[in-house]
């Protein structure tokens, strides 16, 4: 099934720093792949709809070769629920969200992006409020959480 298309949305609060890192990052490590994988990202609250990501977040990303071009942020609606194969949160609270809003035969698409990893870290904390380090932090379980949903994209698409 070459030409099979997968398609992954990243979710956290307000689609300003985590889930644009995330989509930056991911779409770099599909690159050369050869995959045919539509990614995008939203928020479960619109604070900063039709924003480009936070400009420490581009910073940091940028210094690792990751492009932030063309990215705004949005707010997560109904159709992405049918839209999407992986609704991926960034933390459990945006889990939460995602399964109040999400229709009952879609649920199953919703995890933690964390998840993908063999990490004892659960969550990508928010780091809006902080300083450079925690933009970083970000980016270092973001980079770590998508070799490890990759690995599972790859690992599905071989049993079809």
């Amino acid at each position: 099934m070459a030409n099979v298309v997968t398609s992954v949305l990243f979710v956290c609060l307000g689609n300003i720093c985590r889930s644009p890192s995330a989509e930056a990052v991911f779409k770099d490590k599909i690159k050369n792949s050869g995959l045919s994988i539509e990614i995008d990202s939203a928020g479960t609250m619109g604070y900063h709809t039709g924003a480009p990501p936070d400009q420490r977040s581009q910073a940091v990303g940028e210094i690792r070769g990751y492009s932030f071009k063309g990215l705004k942020c949005r707010k997560v609606v109904i159709d992405d629920f049918e839209k999407f194969d992986y609704i991926v949160a960034m933390d459990n609270q945006n889990v939460s969200h995602l399964l109040e809003m999400c229709p009952e035969e879609f649920k199953h698409k919703v995890s933690l992006f964390m998840s993908f990893t063999t990490s004892d870290v659960q969550e990508v904390p928010d780091p809006y409020y902080g300083g450079k380090r925690g933009f970083e932090y970000v980016l270092d379980l973001i980079e770590l959480a998508a070799d490890g949903l990759l690995a599972t994209i790859v690992a599905s698409r071989s049993k079809v």
